[in-house]
């Protein structure tokens, strides 16, 4: 049931006594675990506790990048989606753009390109791991155009890094295949 079909519900929810409103709000936030820590965010925390968890995100991924070079696709590719998954949540939770692309794009220059290949499976992880590390740079890409020109400029150099790296790879086919640009002017 959609609440925006029932005009007359929307009007005795809003009819409601203000310590019944309350009531039924705090149970409804204590279900949803990212609208928790979403109003935790804006409630009680400041700027300062936002570079707190940019910098927490980053140092994560920094005790994990020597692990990573030391894995085969499949295994790098399971770190780097739980890596990922990360800065989505923190977007969920401060709903920060800027700092979304800033920490994808540490993480996407941070790694490594070169993995083992697994001796035993059917399944070409590498090619898996491509794909989701193209897709995840076009999504942060498209992101990126939709910043303000001020904050791209701030951001084109490790963004024209990352599009370096990855056209000096393996993965440069795959890179044109996904209408990736070489570079950001």
């Amino acid at each position: 049931m959609k609440l925006s079909e029932h005009k007359d519900l929307k009007a005795a929810i809003t009819g409601l006594p203000v310590k019944e409103k309350d009531r039924l709000l705090l149970r409804l936030v204590a279900k949803d675990k990212v609208l928790t820590e979403h109003l935790h965010y804006k409630l009680l925390e400041d700027v300062s506790d936002l570079e707190d968890r940019k910098e927490r995100i980053k140092t994560d991924v920094d005790e994990q990048i020597p692990e990573l070079k030391k894995l085969n696709a499949k295994e790098a590719l399971v770190k780097v989606r739980k890596m990922i998954t990360a800065v989505n949540h923190f977007y969920k939770v401060t709903k920060d753009p800027v700092g979304e692309v800033e920490l994808k794009l540490f993480i996407l220059n941070a790694i490594p390109l070169d993995y083992k290949k697994s001796a035993f499976g059917y399944r070409d992880f590498m090619m898996l791991f491509s794909v989701y590390y193209i897709k995840t740079v076009a999504v942060t890409l498209n992101k990126f155009k939709k910043l303000h020109e001020d904050l791209q400029f701030d951001l084109s150099e490790s963004l024209n890094q990352l599009l370096g790296k990855i056209y000096s790879s393996k993965l440069a086919g795959a890179a044109e295949a996904g209408n990736l640009p070489k570079e950001i002017s």
